[in-house]
């Protein structure tokens, strides 16, 4: 899935208001005139990256191409936009009752944790960081396929815990975690240190996902016989009967089937990433809500 959603288009220029308001560490830049037909007939929408892919501390910043053509994109755009600011405000919201702490995402492969990891890190002003990548790195290999191949899964699991356990020193980062991750209990000990959240993401949906890119990368999945979408599915249905009671652990779970029906789509494939990090954010401030409430009533009740 994109970052953002993203609309072809013939030109493009950076358009900016000196109405801009500072958003942490970036700018939030908006079109004088959002209402002027000339530029929302046709428009692309896009949230720029950091050349990093570990720190994500860069402005948000909405690129904007203009071009002559049907009302429909300006409607998506209008869409767009609304999305990107509702994630705004909710991340205002979130901020206090985060207290700094942690983020960190669990869920399958391919559900999305690093798309979205990135835009909350982006919106919340924090670090990120993918567990994996920083396995990687501590073995000197390139992939965590070479990992399993030419060591084993466990010695994986192995520097996988000593990563979490250096992340979890931390403060405002969110972490994008393996898949698997969550069957070792100890690796909770440190998450929950942060904020846990599960993407929960359909079977069919990521498998056919993982299918689309292939299988080679995924080493749980390319030893499985069978077209890339049939070994897929079925693989992740037996991973996910031996971690879906893990993955209930989380603190805040995203189901991405329930945003679909909300917004009236049969395929979670019509979300976009940014309507998901959205229900993050909700779901994360909900939790917090809660727990700090339980805090209140323990203490007055002592």
């Amino acid at each position: 899935m994109e970052a953002a959603s993203a609309l072809s288009y013939q030109s493009c220029s950076w358009i900016e208001s000196d109405r801009c308001r500072r958003i942490f560490k970036g700018d939030l830049r908006f079109p004088q005139r959002l209402g002027d037909d000339r530029l929302l007939q046709r428009v692309n929408l896009r949230l720029s990256q950091p050349a990093s892919a570990s720190y994500c501390s860069g402005s948000f910043r909405f690129k904007i191409a203009c071009c002559r053509n049907k009302k429909e994109d300006s409607e998506n755009f209008i869409s767009g936009v609304d999305e990107v600011l509702i994630l705004k405000r909710k991340s205002e919201d979130v901020i206090p009752y985060l207290n700094e702490r942690c983020i960190y995402l669990v869920g399958m492969m391919g559900s999305g944790k690093t798309t979205v990891g990135k835009i909350l890190s982006e919106v919340l002003g924090y670090s990120f960081f993918d567990s994996d990548k920083l396995v990687e790195q501590a073995v000197g290999m390139y992939s965590v396929a070479q990992i399993f191949k030419e060591h084993s899964e466990g010695f994986f699991r192995d520097n996988e815990t000593k990563a979490l356990i250096d992340l979890s020193l931390n403060r405002r980062l969110v972490v994008a975690t393996g898949g698997g991750a969550v069957i070792r209990p100890i690796n909770w000990r440190y998450m929950k240190r942060g904020i846990t959240v599960w993407l929960d993401v359909p079977l069919e949906a990521l498998a056919r996902r993982i299918a689309a890119v292939g299988t080679e990368s995924r080493p749980l999945l390319n030893k499985v016989p069978g077209d890339p979408y049939t070994k897929a599915l079925i693989r992740l249905s037996t991973l996910f009967k031996e971690r879906g009671d893990a993955y209930g652990n989380a603190d805040a779970r995203v189901c991405l089937q329930h945003i679909a029906s909300k917004q009236g789509h049969g395929d979670v494939s019509a979300l976009t990433p940014t309507a998901i990090a959205i229900e993050a954010l909700t779901n994360i401030e909900s939790f917090l809500k809660k727990d700090a409430a339980v805090e209140r009533l323990t203490y007055f009740n002592s």
